[in-house]
C-alpha cells in the first residue's frame, strides 16, 4: 500500500507490478441535485485516509452493441462519477503526465475501462498516466440556456467543464503522484479527441496542458446553439415539458432522466446528439478560430486518424453494403450538396490510380470517413502548424483481421496499439495478435511517450519524422512498416478543399 496526502486529504493507493496504482478519486463534488447540469465544483475534503484502490463508479450511459465488441464495457454506473484513476512508478520526481480523456460518441465510455489499462504507458515510459471520467449524454452535453433561460441555463458543456475540472486538479494535486505539473499532455480518442480540440478554444483550459494528442477527432464535431437547442427541444417534447418547465428534468430520478435520452435520442448510426457545443460562453468560438488566430501557440500537438475510421459503424447501417451508384450520390449530396459528383469522381479517379476498389461501398466509406475525421483533423494540424512549429500527423492504415478484413483500418484500432492492451481476448479478435502486433504496438506506445516528454513523437525504432506543415504535409504511416510519407491521399483533401472543408 502506498499513502498519499493531496488538498482534500490522504488516499491509500495499492502497489502492483512496480507501479503506485491510485483508482476512484473525486477530483468534483457528487454533480447531482442542484448541481446536476451546473458546473463541477471541487470536491469535498475527507478525514482519515481515503481508499484509493477500486475504481469509482462510471458515468450513467447506455449501452451499445460496440461496447462488447471493443472492450469498452462498463461495470457499476452512477450520476456521481467525477473520479480519476492514477499509475505512477513512483511518487517523488517529476515525470511526464499523460491524461486521458476517452471516446464514446460523448454517451458511453469510462476511464475504467479495461482497454484503457494505464499499467503499460506507465512502466514503458517512467510517466504518470491518468485516465479521467465526466458526465456523458444528457447529463453532461443538454443545451437548454438559449431555449429555456433560467428555467434550465445549462451550458451543454458540462461534460467538458468537468475535464476542465480533472485538469485542474492534476495541476495542482500531481506533484504528489511524482507528476510534473509543467508538463502534460492531453490524449484522447474519437470523443475524446473532440473533446481536446474543444479544450483548444477554451480560454478556461489555457496553460492546463502544454502537449496535445488527438486520435480520431476534430474541432468540427462541435454544434452550434441551433442544432443543440433542436435536441433540448426533443428532450421536452418526449418528457412532455415547456422551455418554461425544464427545470423539472432536475428532479428526475438519475435513471428516469437516462431512459428519456435513450426515448428521445436514440443513437442511430455514427450521428451525435449530444456533445460540445459553440455558446459564446464557455466555448466562445469554433476552435478552428481560435487555432488560426494563434490562441494554442506553444501547445505542441500529435494528431491523425485511421484509414478507415467509419467501416466500424456500417455495421449500423445495413443499407450501406447494397448502396448503389444513385445511393452513393444521394448520400455524398447529404454530406456536400451540389459538390457531390465532383467529390465522387474526385476520390473513384484517385483510388483507382492507387489500385484501390472503387464500389459504391468503398467510395461512400473512404468520402464519410474523411469527410467526418481526416480531413478536420488535418485542417487543425495545419492551422496549428503556422503559430507551432512542433505540429506532427500520422495515418493508421494496419487492417483489422476481425471480419473477414472487412473493417479495415477502422476506428478505434489503434487504442490497443497505444494502451499495449493487445492481449485482452476482445482485442485479439479486433486488432489480431503475434509479433508484428506487438512491435507495432511498441512503436507507438514509444511515439506517444517521448511526444510528452519533448514534445517530439520521434525516437530510435521509427523512421525520422517530420513537423507536419502545409507545404509538405510530411505524415507517418502507422502498420507493419512505417514510413513517412508526403501529403497522402491528396487527391481527396483537395476535393475537399475546393469546396471550403480543407
Amino acid at each position: 500500500m502506498t499513502t498519499v496526502s493531496t488538498t482534500s486529504g490522504q488516499l491509500r493507493g495499492s502497489q502492483e507490478a512496480g507501479l503506485h496504482v491510485f483508482r476512484g478519486i473525486p477530483f468534483a463534488k457528487a454533480p447531482v441535485g442542484a448541481l446536476r447540469f451546473r458546473a463541477p465544483e471541487p470536491p469535498s475534503p475527507w478525514q482519515g485516509v481515503r481508499d484509493a484502490t477500486a475504481f469509482a463508479p462510471s458515468a450513467l450511459q447506455a449501452q451499445t452493441p460496440i461496447s462488447a465488441s471493443l472492450a469498452m464495457e462498463v461495470a457499476e454506473t452512477s450520476e456521481d462519477c467525477l473520479h480519476l484513476n492514477v499509475w505512477t512508478p513512483g511518487v517523488t520526481g517529476r515525470r511526464p503526465v499523460m491524461v486521458w480523456i476517452h471516446g464514446g460518441a460523448f454517451v458511453i465510455g469510462s476511464g475504467s475501462q479495461d482497454l484503457y489499462n494505464g499499467a503499460h504507458l506507465a512502466s514503458r515510459g517512467d510517466a504518470v498516466v491518468v485516465t479521467i471520467n465526466y458526465r456523458l449524454g444528457i447529463f453532461g452535453f443538454l443545451h437548454g440556456r438559449t431555449l429555456c433561460g433560467n428555467s434550465l441555463d445549462s451550458s451543454g458543456n458540462e461534460g467538458i467543464l468537468d475535464q476542465v475540472a480533472a485538469l485542474e486538479w492534476v495541476r495542482d494535486e500531481i506533484a504528489s503522484f511524482g507528476g510534473d505539473p509543467g508538463n502534460v499532455t492531453v490524449f484522447g480518442e474519437s470523443a475524446g479527441s473532440a473533446s481536446i480540440a474543444t479544450l483548444l478554444g477554451m480560454p478556461r483550459a489555457r496553460g492546463l496542458f502544454h502537449k496535445a494528442i488527438l486520435e480520431s477527432g476534430s474541432a468540427n464535431l462541435l454544434a452550434p446553439p441551433t442544432a443543440a437547442s433542436a435536441i433540448m427541444q426533443t428532450v421536452l417534447d418526449t418528457a412532455g415539458l415547456t422551455p418554461e418547465t425544464a427545470r423539472r428534468l432536475r428532479d428526475l430520478p438519475a435513471q428516469e432522466l437516462l431512459d428519456l435520452q435513450v426515448k428521445a435520442t436514440p443513437r442511430n448510426g455514427a450521428g451525435l446528439s449530444y456533445g460540445p457545443v459553440v455558446d459564446g460562453q464557455v466555448v466562445p468560438r469554433s476552435p478552428f478560430e481560435a487555432v488560426a488566430e494563434g490562441e494554442t501557440r506553444g501547445v505542441s500537438l500529435l494528431i491523425g486518424t485511421t484509414l478507415d475510421e467509419m467501416k466500424l459503424f456500417a455495421f449500423l447501417d445495413p443499407g450501406v453494403f447494397q448502396v448503389d451508384e444513385a445511393g452513393l450520390q444521394a448520400r455524398v449530396r447529404a454530406m456536400a450538396g451540389d459538390a457531390a459528383p465532383a467529390i465522387v469522381e474526385a476520390y473513384r479517379a484517385a483510388r483507382e490510380a492507387r489500385g484501390e476498389p472503387v464500389t459504391p461501398f468503398e467510395l461512400y466509406e473512404a468520402i464519410v470517413t474523411d469527410n467526418s475525421m481526416r480531413v478536420p483533423s488535418m485542417r487543425l494540424a495545419a492551422l496549428q502548424s503556422a503559430h507551432t512549429p512542433a505540429t506532427y500527423a500520422y495515418l493508421f492504415t494496419r487492417k483489422s483481421p476481425s471480419a473477414g478484413g472487412m473493417l479495415g483500418a477502422c476506428h478505434a484500432l489503434d487504442l490497443p496499439f497505444v494502451w499495449g492492451t493487445y492481449g485482452l481476448d476482445a482485442m485479439k479478435v479486433f486488432a489480431g495478435e503475434g509479433p508484428d502486433v506487438e512491435a507495432l504496438s511498441g512503436r507507438i506506445q514509444d511515439a506517444w511517450l517521448a511526444f510528452a516528454r519533448t514534445g517530439n513523437p520521434g525516437h530510435e525504432d521509427l523512421p525520422a519524422w517530420p513537423a507536419y506543415e502545409p507545404g509538405r504535409r510530411a505524415t507517418m504511416i502507422l502498420d507493419d512498416t512505417c514510413l513517412v510519407e508526403d501529403a497522402p491521399r491528396e487527391p481527396e483533401r483537395l476535393a475537399w478543399e475546393a469546396v471550403g472543408r480543407g
